[in-house]
């Protein structure tokens, strides 16, 4: 795992890099409704990479159309 990391470059000196990398597209490689940004999302892309799947899925959330948010009001 890529745990210890700080960033990408500390894990391309620590793991090396592949540049042929082909993603494993398995039975595990789902979508997600996770809105971009999110701490859900952004678990996902983590998950998808340690797994070795393709970071994006076609059927992925591409909008923000049907959430909610707390609003705050202006001081």
């Amino acid at each position: 795992m890529m745990n210890n990391c700080k960033n990408v470059f500390e894990a391309i000196l620590r793991y090396g890099h592949d540049e042929d990398f082909v993603p494993n597209e398995n039975d595990e490689f789902n979508r997600t409704d996770a809105p971009a940004g999110s701490s859900e999302k952004i678990e996902v892309l983590r998950s998808r990479v340690e797994s070795g799947q393709p970071l994006w899925h076609y059927e992925d959330r591409i909008d923000y159309s049907g959430l909610t948010g707390a609003i705050r009001p202006r001081e």
